[in-house]
């Protein structure tokens, strides 16, 4: 059979036609492991191509037999369109990911099947079913997969458009955390658990990839004892790479000289909120929001760049949230941010509770991409929820301020990471300006501008002319 493996792409980022120009992102693109593995997974009788429509357009028109769609919440409307329109011209049609495996019922209403869970052990056998015409709706694993069965992913498949990523070489050492974030679809997809694939088999794989690549882990040091002999075992090979980890990695100065020794360069941390009591909340009371800048500034000290990634419009934020953020993502000096309207993903412990309380004012699962307002917050407005988190994220990408971030990362980590930064800032500010995000602090009443002051008085003068008169 011929298969087509599919991850969809938001309106506004989608290549539509092949003279069309493919959106600046190249820095906030890095592979697509999840299709390459599964490709790795399929049988050699089968022909695997794939298509990410943020770098090519999808033709409706190949020639294929199956097609596969992985896909997060956000994409979950286009991803049911996509699979609408290929099954009206006859073809069979899968899904897989985090939508479909915590949202399953709704994913069969436009799937022929749905792999709930991991694709290792369960995708060999739904082609099976479908070359003999009797694929079933649902495929779950009884228990997780042991990830000795994770082959080496088809990055083959992605030398045509390899030019539009920052790397098409992602690894995985492990998945899933034992953290027990509420609001975290990781966590209630791995059902809180964390996996390791065989210590041989990483370092195998990173034999055969260049010097610079990335981890794709969620914690890259789930399993401490696991990291350092990973990192260890990397010193020789002089790798440069970048991740995403846990605070907890600033806890442990071995740990952490190893991973520079190993060729870190960047590591994505999950800041996400200043205040003890939304930690305590949100089941993330191991971050310790007293011990940030002492754990960032150790991180930095190690010659590794931080991105913070930050959540706006937990219950205990106010409208002073994102003035007092911003001041402290100055202080605490990280390289950039990635900025999240708390979002109740479908499937987590959050969205019960928000639903469960009747907070939930879009169900729209485009809007569901963090950088949309689908709740109604605590202690501010929705409105004032959006405008505070759109004028955090400008203010934290003005070009002034980007400058002086690059000079600090040169100076204390380095000109690598001082250009990996440089050019994420600019990525970030391009989507921004792309996508006119402005907004205005909350917590100031915005000047109004002379037109506005005028009409206002018009508006009043006749609110007074035409009001009754006694008499």
């Amino acid at each position: 059979m011929k298969v087509l493996l599919v991850l969809p792409a938001a309106e506004h980022l989608r290549v539509t036609g092949v003279d069309a120009p493919v959106p600046k992102r190249k820095m906030l693109r890095f592979s697509i492991l999840p299709l390459t593995t599964v490709a790795a997974l399929t049988p050699a009788e089968h022909d695997v191509t794939l298509c990410d429509e943020n770098v090519e357009p999808l033709d409706f028109d190949t020639d294929i037999d199956v097609v596969g769609i992985s896909f997060m919440t956000a994409l979950a409307n286009r991803a049911y369109e996509i699979a609408d329109e290929f099954r009206r011209r006859g073809k069979t049609v899968v899904a897989g990911g985090y939508h479909p495996t915590l949202w399953p019922e709704e994913a069969a209403e436009h799937f022929d099947a749905v792999v709930v869970g991991d694709a290792e052990g369960l995708w060999p056998r739904v082609l099976e079913d479908i070359a003999c015409g009797t694929p079933r709706k649902f495929y779950r694993h009884a228990e997780p997969p042991d990830l000795s069965s994770v082959p080496v992913p088809r990055r083959d498949l992605t030398s045509r458009t390899a030019r539009h990523y920052v790397t098409t070489n992602a690894v995985q050492t492990g998945r899933g955390c034992r953290h027990g974030c509420r609001y975290c679809s990781v966590t209630a997809f791995h059902h809180r658990t964390h996996r390791t694939r065989p210590l041989e088999h990483v370092l195998g794989e990173l034999h055969g990839i260049p010097r610079n690549f990335m981890f794709v882990d969620d914690n890259i040091i789930a399993d401490r004892e696991y990291a350092k002999k990973l990192f260890l075992a990397m010193v020789p090979m002089k790798k440069r790479w970048v991740s995403q980890c846990s605070l907890e990695i600033a806890d442990d100065p071995e740990l952490l000289a190893l991973a520079r020794r190993a060729g870190c360069r960047g590591l994505f941390i999950g800041v996400e909120t200043l205040s003890p009591a939304n930690l305590a909340r949100f089941d993330k009371g191991f971050n310790r929001a007293d011990r940030y800048l002492e754990r960032i500034a150790a991180i930095r000290r190690a010659r590794i760049g931080v991105q913070a990634s930050i959540m706006v419009g937990m219950d205990g934020d106010e409208v002073e949230v994102f003035e007092r953020t911003l001041k402290f993502l100055d202080e605490a000096r990280v390289d950039a941010l990635q900025l999240n309207i708390l979002t109740p993903l479908p499937g987590t412990p959050l969205f019960e509770r928000f639903r469960r309380e009747g907070r939930i004012i879009d169900t729209d699962w485009s809007h569901y991409d963090f950088r949309h307002t689908v709740i109604r917050p605590a202690k501010m407005t929705s409105l004032q929820l959006q405008a505070g988190a759109d004028w955090l994220y400008r203010q934290f990408y003005r070009l002034d301020r980007i400058v002086v971030r690059t000079v600090r990362s040169l100076l204390a980590c380095g000109p690598l990471a001082a250009y990996q930064a440089w050019r994420l800032n600019l990525t970030y500010r391009y989507d921004n300006r792309r996508e006119g995000v402005v907004g205005y602090n909350p917590a100031r009443r915005p000047k109004r501008s002379l037109a506005d002051r005028c009409v206002g008085l018009v508006c009043a003068t006749a609110e007074w002319v035409l009001q009754p008169r006694a008499g």
